[in-house]
C-alpha cells in the first residue's frame, strides 16, 4: 500500500459492526489511511470483503485514502493509530465480570502484538469493559498512559456507581 508523506495510516484492530463502520468513516472522510487487521478464526474473510468494497467505492465517492486488509501484523507496522474493538460481544446471561475476564485476554494478545509492529503508535480502545481494557492495554503494550486512549468510560463508570449502589442499599 503506497501512501503520501503527510497521510496517517491507522490499524484497525477488529473488522465486526464497530470496526467496519469506523473505517468507512475515516477513509471516506479522507482523514488516513486505513487497514484492518481481524483474525480469521473469528472474522473468517469478512475485513477482506469490507476493504474490497469501500476500495472499489473511491472513485464514486470521490476519497483517495487506502484501505487494506490483513490477518497478521507486518503490514500494520509503524501505524500512527492503532484502534482496538476487538472483543466478544456480551451474551445474554453473561456478567460484566466474565466479559471483563474474556476481553481480557483478547485485549491484551491483540496489543501486545500491535505494540511490537507499531512502538510509537497511540492505542484507542473501544473493547468492553472499555476502562478495564484501557488498563489491560497500558500493561500489555508498556506504553505511556497519554498513548492508550479509551472512547469513553463515562457508560461503564455509571453502570458500576449503580452495581455498587445496587449491593450495598
Amino acid at each position: 500500500m503506497e501512501r503520501t508523506m503527510t497521510r496517517k495510516k491507522v490499524t484497525i484492530v477488529g473488522a465486526g459492526m464497530t470496526g467496519g463502520a469506523m473505517a468507512q468513516r475515516l477513509i471516506e472522510r479522507d482523514i488516513c489511511d486505513v487497514i484492518l487487521q481481524d483474525d480469521p478464526q473469528f472474522a473468517g474473510t469478512m475485513h477482506f470483503g469490507k476493504a474490497l468494497d469501500e476500495s472499489q467505492a473511491a472513485s464514486w465517492e470521490g476519497f483517495s485514502s487506502h484501505i487494506s486488509a490483513t490477518d497478521g501484523w507486518e503490514e500494520t507496522k509503524d501505524s500512527d493509530v492503532i484502534i482496538l474493538t476487538a472483543g466478544a460481544p456480551r451474551k445474554p446471561g453473561m456478567s460484566r465480570e466474565e466479559l471483563l475476564n474474556s476481553n481480557a485476554a483478547i485485549v491484551k494478545a491483540k496489543v501486545e502484538q500491535a505494540a511490537q509492529a507499531s512502538p510509537n503508535a497511540v492505542l484507542v480502545i473501544f473493547s468492553n469493559p472499555m476502562d478495564a481494557m484501557c488498563h489491560v492495554a497500558i500493561q500489555a503494550s508498556g506504553f505511556p498512559r497519554e498513548r492508550v486512549i479509551g472512547q469513553g468510560g463515562a457508560l461503564d463508570s455509571a453502570r458500576y456507581r449503580y452495581f455498587v449502589s445496587e449491593a450495598v442499599g
